[in-house]
């Protein structure tokens, strides 16, 4: 079925503050929710909903927490989120961020102590759209087998990357390092789907297409992606004195303690470079060239990043409202805050 754009945020606000987090805590993390939902972006939009509110009913996600914005050089800062929302946490930092890197061009600014946040490319797109170039990357719990292994080690460990055109094109380039994103699956799960045999193990470590039968998701282009999620755990995890590997806390397990993770933002100040106009229209006149580029038999036309995104989200707009599974809008609509699904039996949520 098909929401309205601002009664999906509406029903996202209502069931966190119902859970527990104070309006503006709510109002940041529906936010990055139906961003991601408006783009097609599913596995990051209201199929999380249940959880984030049974993790903040439990206890897990700080409400009202206590954010000590440390600078620790010119261009670096640390923000400890204290467990709070990983949406409001994150954005919070970027904004920061951008503050430093137009005063001196560059920042880098680490999260620590935060909860999930939500799709990545949110928070990188705040730049671009302050004609800054960003990239973000955060660590997640172990659900990924080592290229050659066979238990799993790292977490998906997504990397988002925006930069600005001279238009209203915005390049916003976000990926797992993983073939495919966990939240990839949980939506196969909530419409009952199976997924390709590429994305996952079961636990003889053999390819499966069974969404309830994954036990670990495999690198993104084998030992690339591999090295890629290592680099994003150091990033984001060592970098910043936080557990690493095998040792970030699950996200399914207890849902009544902090998760402790963490997340780093580079932002670039493009005026420090070079020249701002000269920059964008690059940007804008690469972006012109591919799409001018004739695309391969079965494509129909060549995409920048982001932008079937942008495409899905205009034709939600023309359908009347975002596409919602039916089981998660009666979720939505409900009195409930949370239905124990997660509860800790194994580190995937049901």
């Amino acid at each position: 079925m098909h929401v309205e754009q601002t009664k999906l945020f509406e029903l996202m606000k209502n069931k966190f503050v119902k859970a527990g987090v104070n309006e503006e805590t709510a109002n940041a993390m529906a936010d990055v929710l139906v961003w991601a939902d408006h783009r097609g972006i599913h596995s990051h939009g209201a199929v999380r909903v249940e959880y984030y509110a049974e993790r903040i009913a439990k206890g897990g996600i700080t409400n009202n927490p206590e954010y000590k914005f440390e600078k620790t050089g010119p261009t670096s800062a640390i923000l400890d989120a204290d467990n709070g929302a990983g949406h409001e946490a994150a954005r919070y930092a970027m904004e920061k961020a951008i503050e430093i890197a137009e005063e001196n061009g560059v920042a880098v600014v680490g999260i620590k102590h935060m909860s999930h946040s939500g799709a990545l490319g949110y928070f990188t797109e705040m730049a671009g759209k302050k004609d800054m170039v960003a990239l973000s990357v955060c660590q997640s719990d172990p659900m990924v087998v080592p290229f050659g292994g066979t238990e799993a080690y790292f977490g998906t460990n997504p990397i988002a990357f925006s930069a600005p055109s001279n238009d209203d094109r915005i390049i916003t380039f976000d990926m797992a390092t993983t073939v495919q994103a966990w939240g990839k699956v949980l939506d196969a799960r909530s419409k009952g789907e199976k997924i390709p045999d590429t994305w996952a193990v079961n636990d003889k470590g053999e390819p499966t297409t069974d969404s309830r039968d994954v036990h670990a998701l495999v690198p993104a282009a084998g030992p690339k992606g591999y090295g890629l999620m290592m680099m994003v755990d150091v990033l984001s995890g060592s970098l910043l004195g936080l557990p690493f590997g095998k040792h970030v806390s699950s996200m399914y397990h207890d849902l009544t303690k902090g998760r402790d993770l963490g997340q780093l933002h580079i932002v670039i100040n493009p005026r420090y470079f070079t020249d701002l106009e000269l920059f964008k229209k690059q940007i804008s006149t690469m972006l012109d060239e591919l799409k001018e580029q004739p695309a391969a038999p079965g494509y129909g036309e060549i995409y920048y990043p982001g932008e079937r995104g942008l495409l899905r989200a205009k034709k939600y707009d023309e359908a009347g409202g975002i596409e919602i599974v039916d089981d998660i809008y009666e979720y939505l609509i409900s009195d409930d805050v949370h239905y124990d699904r997660y509860h800790g039996k194994n580190k995937f949520a049901e």
